[in-house]
């Protein structure tokens, strides 16, 4: 069975919003399932820092809005936990927003690094 579910990787910064709605209209136009994804480090207290509660809070009320189960998740191997997730909710498409221009021409790109792990997992990058 083919399925067309959506996970939408986030950070806490609030513009992260934009991904959220790029992943709406993509599952409804695949009627596919939304998950948005947040890893957080363990032992990161975001709760005691009132701008990272706030921006969780609206990427949640963002999550919800667009029908999203939005999951936080803790651990100290965010890629791993991210592949596992994709594999356990049958992602078929993952969202990413494009990363900061790095100065270190060696640093692996993280969604070029995710998409040689999960070769059957269509992967959109949306500009920042």
């Amino acid at each position: 069975m083919l399925n067309n579910n959506v996970m939408v990787c986030v950070t806490r910064q609030k513009n992260c919003e934009r991904l959220i709605e790029f992943g709406k209209k993509m599952a409804s136009d695949l009627n596919g399932k939304l998950y948005v994804v947040h890893v957080a480090k363990t032992g990161t207290n975001f709760l005691g820092n009132p701008d990272e509660s706030e921006a969780l809070e609206c990427l949640y009320q963002a999550s919800k809005n667009a029908g999203a189960d939005m999951a936080v998740l803790r651990s100290n191997n965010i890629v791993d936990t991210i592949i596992s997730f994709a594999k356990e909710n049958n992602v078929s498409h993952a969202i990413l927003g494009e990363a900061p221009k790095s100065k270190n021409k060696n640093k692996t790109d993280i969604a070029e690094y995710l998409r040689s792990l999960l070769p059957n997992v269509t992967f959109e990058i949306v500009p920042a």
